[in-house]
C-alpha cells in the first residue's frame, strides 16, 4: 500500500484523522471551441496516484503541438479497433463502486480503533507521550521516503516559499498531535475522544472571530448539546485530570488553527506530497521537546522499565505498529473523504468516533457513570447534527457557485 491517496485536513469531519484538504478553485470557464471540449476527461481522469497528467495527455490531438500530435498518432489505437460487441465488461469493484467505497470506510474504522487501543496499551507500560508522539511520525516519515523512493508518489520539488507556507500548518499539526497524546495517556481514551468533540465548537469560534465569516445561528444552535454533553461527561467521569482535559483542549485549539493555516497554503502540489512535508516538519519540531522533557527519564529509567516489562522485541514492534497504523488510518481517512460527498463522510467521521469511544470502553473495561454515558451520547449527536447541518450549508454554496 505505497500510497493510499492523499491527505485530508479539516475542521469537525477530519480532526486528527485527516491531516490536511486542499481545496478545488473554481472552475474556469473554458476558452476551446465545443467540438474541442468534447475530448475532455473527468477530473478523476487526470490523476494517476495523486499526480496530474501532463495536458499533452488529456487534450485533443488537433489542438497539440506538432510533435505531440505526431507522437499519439504512432499509438495503436487498440480500443477503437475492437468490435463494439467485444468491448471489455467492467470488473466488480467498476461496476459496483460502493463494494469499494464500503472497503474504505471498514479500513477507515478499523486502522483507527487499532491505533487507539494499541497506543492506550503502550501507555500503560510506557507513559512517555512526548516521546511516543516523535514515533508516530517518524514511522510515517519513513513510510514516505521509501514511497518516494520507488516513485508511488514521485516526490514533488519544494521551495523556501513552499516551506513558509506549510510550517504552520506543520507547526499547529505538531502541538495537536503532541498534546492529543498527553491528553490519551493521562484519561481513559473514551473521555479524551469526548473533550475532542469540542473541535467544532472552536472551528466554529475562530470562523467567526478570527477570519470575519459569518457562521450561521444553526450551526451555532448545533454546537449546544456539543458543549452540554462534554461538561456533563467532565463532571462525573471517574478518570478525570486536568492535564488530560487541558491538553485535549490545547490539541483542539491547535487543529482549528491548522485549518485556518491550511486555507492559507493552498497550493498545486497534490496532497499526499503536502502531507509527507507536513510530518517531515512536525517531526523535527517534536524532537527538541521529547529530549528536553521526557529525554533524562527516558536514560535512566523509561526505556529500561518498560523492556523489562514487556520484552524488547514487543516494546519495538509496539512502537513501530503503532506508528503504521497512525500513518495509514490518516491516508485512509482521506481517501475515504475524496470517494464520498462531504456530507457522507461527515456522518463517517462521527460514526467513527463512536466505534472508537464503544471498543476502548470494552477492551479496557472503563467503568463510566450513567451521567457520564448520557454525557458523551450527547455531545456526539450534537456533533452528528453539527457536521449534517455544515455539509448540507456546504453542498448549497457548491451549488450556487455551479
Amino acid at each position: 500500500m505505497p500510497a493510499l491517496g492523499t491527505l485530508s485536513a479539516g475542521g469537525a469531519a477530519a480532526g486528527v484523522a485527516g491531516l490536511l484538504r486542499l481545496r478545488r478553485g473554481p472552475a474556469l470557464a473554458s476558452p476551446l471551441p465545443a467540438a474541442a471540449r468534447a475530448g475532455a476527461v473527468h477530473d478523476a481522469g487526470q490523476l494517476v496516484w495523486g499526480r496530474q497528467l501532463r495536458p499533452a495527455l488529456v487534450l485533443p490531438a488537433g489542438l497539440l503541438p506538432l510533435q505531440a500530435s505526431k507522437r499519439l498518432t504512432l499509438r495503436p489505437p487498440a480500443a477503437s479497433a475492437e468490435p463494439a460487441g467485444e468491448a471489455k465488461s467492467p470488473g466488480l469493484l467498476e461496476k459496483y463502486p460502493a463494494i469499494t467505497t464500503g472497503f474504505f470506510f471498514f479500513m477507515w474504522y478499523f486502522l483507527n480503533v487499532i491505533f487507539n487501543i494499541l497506543n492506550k496499551k503502550i501507555y500503560n507500560y510506557f507513559p512517555y507521550p512526548y516521546f511516543v508522539s516523535v514515533i508516530h511520525l517518524l514511522v510515517g516519515v519513513v513510510y514516505c521516503l521509501l514511497s518516494w523512493a520507488v516513485g508511488l508518489p514521485k516526490r514533488a520539488p519544494i521551495n523556501a516559499t513552499l516551506l513558509k507556507l506549510l510550517f504552520p500548518v506543520a507547526l499547529c499539526h505538531a502541538l495537536g498531535h503532541v498534546t492529543s497524546n498527553v491528553s490519551f495517556a493521562t484519561v481513559a481514551v473514551s473521555f479524551a475522544h469526548t473533550i475532542k468533540a469540542l473541535e467544532p465548537f472552536f472551528n466554529a469560534a475562530a470562523t467567526q472571530f478570527v477570519l470575519g465569516q459569518t457562521v450561521p445561528l444553526s450551526l451555532w444552535l448545533s454546537l449546544a448539546p456539543v458543549v452540554l454533553g462534554v461538561s456533563m461527561a467532565s463532571l462525573t467521569e471517574l478518570s478525570f485530570s486536568w492535564k488530560g482535559f487541558i491538553n485535549a483542549m490545547i490539541s483542539n485549539i491547535s487543529f482549528t488553527y491548522r485549518s485556518i493555516y491550511s486555507k492559507k497554503a493552498m497550493t498545486d502540489m497534490d496532497s499526499t506530497n503536502v502531507y509527507a512535508y507536513i510530518s517531515i516538519i512536525a517531526l523535527v519540531v517534536c524532537i527538541p521537546p521529547a529530549l528536553i522533557i521526557e529525554g533524562p527519564q527516558l536514560m535512566q529509567y523509561g526505556l529500561n522499565d518498560a523492556i523489562a516489562k514487556v520484552g524488547m522485541t514487543k516494546f519495538v514492534s509496539d512502537l513501530f505498529l503503532v506508528g503504521l497504523f497512525y500513518h495509514l488510518y490518516n491516508q485512509i481517512a482521506t481517501n475515504t473523504l475524496e470517494r464520498v460527498a462531504p456530507l457522507t463522510h461527515a456522518v463517517g467521521n462521527v460514526l467513527k468516533r463512536v466505534f472508537v469511544i464503544g471498543f476502548s470502553i470494552i477492551i479496557f473495561g472503563n467503568k463510566i457513570t450513567t451521567q457520564t454515558g448520557i454525557g458523551t451520547c450527547v455531545a456526539i449527536a450534537g456533533v452528528a447534527i453539527y457536521s449534517y447541518i455544515k455539509a448540507k450549508i456546504e453542498e448549497e454554496k457548491r451549488a450556487k457557485a455551479a
